[in-house]
């Protein structure tokens, strides 16, 4: 416990005494942390049992909202669903917690955020394909024109705009 990062607690939605349980072990883990925003995601397994539910949603969102705001999933590992998801979850907060330590402990502006770069390669993609887009849309003009040696056939660009208008109409 003491060298986690980040904690799956787990109880199955057919038994509420695991969810109590878990009640006992959260606090364990804050308090062997100390710190009460510890990386934690809240999981109710057994959706595929849903016929013996015994932990409604809401409970558990309830649990999950008391516990501050920690994500909720439900899940079934006989069904393979959202097991994946919960551990993405945790590595993401887990992730979110070291950046925003080592931009405490680095002064807060000298270290690349991961976030940042991730934004501007984004916008860069955005902005390529705007200009491909542009160029695809003048050569379809051109082409339409009678400039591309189509005979002044309707582009493919040209019948696209002239159906979304007939769709801006309706």
């Amino acid at each position: 416990m003491r060298e986690a990062q980040g904690f799956l607690l787990v109880f199955s939605i057919t038994s509420l005494s695991s969810l109590q349980e878990l009640a006992e072990l959260r606090e364990q883990i804050v308090h062997v942390k100390n710190d009460p925003n510890v990386p934690i995601v809240l999981v109710g397994n057994k959706s595929d049992l849903e016929d013996d539910r015994r932990v409604s949603r809401s409970r558990a969102f309830a649990v999950s909202q008391a516990w501050g705001n920690v994500p909720y999933y439900e899940t079934s590992a006989r069904r393979r669903q959202n097991v994946t998801e919960v551990f993405v979850d945790v590595c993401r907060q887990i992730i979110r917690r070291d950046v925003a330590r080592a931009r405490v402990e680095g002064g807060g502006g000298g270290g690349r955020d991961h976030r940042g770069g991730g934004r501007r390669r984004r916008r860069e993609r955005e902005r390529q394909r705007s200009r491909s887009r542009r160029r695809y849309e003048e050569d379809d003009e051109e082409d339409y024109r009678g400039g591309g040696g189509h005979g002044g056939r309707r582009s493919r660009w040209e019948k696209w705009k002239k159906a979304s208008s007939h769709c801006e109409q309706s």
